[in-house]
């Protein structure tokens, strides 16, 4: 199983990787890592013909499935669907969801939770340009 390590931090921020994702085995939860309070991202794989153990659902948060390789099947509730790479799958509360690698290669994806409906500002409706000089 693949480790998340926490590479560096600051006042404003946390930098952690899971190293190589193409080498990446099982899932883990970034939360702890970066220090979030906002979302949860989670790092996933599934080998062929592998599928989460468990269906769950969640009672307040959505979930958002963004996956990176492979592809598969996605089931919410009583919908079966395909899915494979650049797919991104929003699953509401209070539903079942599971997911199952089709693909010959593993399926790596991304998950990320959030409260419903907590969204308000993003991108530019959230954002200000400012001045700072660049040290890049």
């Amino acid at each position: 199983m693949s480790e998340i390590k926490t590479l560096n931090t600051g006042e404003k921020f946390a930098h952690a990787s899971v190293g190589s994702l193409h080498n990446f085995e099982g899932k883990q939860f970034v939360k702890d890592a970066t220090g979030a309070t906002s979302c949860e991202i989670s790092f996933g794989t599934l080998p062929t013909g592998g599928m989460v153990p468990f269906f769950h659902s969640h009672k307040e948060n959505e979930e958002n499935y963004i996956i990176l390789s492979g592809s598969g099947k996605f089931q919410v509730n009583d919908d079966v669907f395909d899915i494979a790479e650049g797919s991104i799958i929003r699953v509401s509360t209070n539903c079942d969801r599971n997911i199952k690698c089709t693909s010959e290669e593993p399926m790596c994806y991304i998950c990320i939770q959030a409260k419903e409906g907590s969204l308000e500002g993003y991108t530019m409706t959230d954002a200000e340009i400012t001045e700072h000089t660049s040290l890049l």
